[in-house]
């Protein structure tokens, strides 16, 4: 069943509802950090997302390159452009924890916020190559392609993280579970649900606004050819 643009609203209202209710009203402060920790509820979903539509975007590349469809190249024009937003709320968010809790913007020698810095960079440079070739298949192949090889910096990102050692990005998700306890687990599992349908609310209108405008540029021409 297809979800529509309204309901699909409705309900990523409902969910931010629940996960904001939960993370400051039911989930515990955390014993070291205080108040401050509360921004993991947001920072780690947000980053998860933004893997997500970075995941999404290739595999819409990997569509084009198969079918040859039209369609799948403006789907995964529009995740990767998604996947940049999530991907700079995550280092935004990740710098005011980082000073809130432990008093440093940023620093240089973690490994996992380089990784995930240069995972930002490569896909903003797929916007530059992109409009600098011209529309068409050669532009939907190129586009493709460059997509598909920035999917490969994700699990690199992604275990940098969970192999870290620093007081930067602590480990919470162990082979023994998550290392908190069961209601600060249920609020960040409703945060990344609500995260999730944001992140799918904002793909659909996008990628409907930008099917509309096609549709739009493609009747200007006819009527004035």
């Amino acid at each position: 069943m297809r979800v529509t643009l309204p309901i699909l609203s409705t309900l990523t209202i409902a969910l931010m509802a629940i996960a904001v209710t939960m993370i400051f009203f039911v989930a515990p402060e955390d014993a070291d950090q205080g108040i401050s920790q509360k921004i993991f509820y947001f920072h780690v979903p947000i980053a998860l997302t933004a893997y997500a539509l970075f995941g999404l975007g290739a595999w819409k590349a990997l569509r084009v390159l198969w079918t040859r469809g039209e369609r799948y190249d403006l789907e995964s024009y529009t995740a990767i452009h998604q996947g940049t937003i999530f991907g700079a709320l995550t280092l935004i968010t990740g710098a005011i924890w980082a000073k809130a809790s432990w008093g440093v913007w940023w620093t240089w020698s973690s490994n996992q916020l380089v990784l995930f810095l240069v995972l930002f960079l490569f896909y903003c440079a797929y916007f530059m190559l992109r409009f600098s070739v011209e529309a068409g298949p050669r532009r939907e192949r190129i586009s493709a392609v460059y997509a598909l090889f920035g999917v490969a910096l994700i699990p690199v990102s992604f275990l940098a993280i969970r192999l870290a050692n620093d007081f930067i990005h602590p480990t919470v998700f162990t082979r023994e579970g998550p290392q908190m306890t069961g209601t600060m687990f249920a609020a960040f599992c409703v945060a990344w649900a609500a995260i999730m349908a944001l992140a799918l609310l904002m793909y659909s209108v996008e990628l409907a606004g930008k099917r509309t405008d096609a549709r739009l540029r493609e009747l200007r021409e006819a009527l004035t050819g």
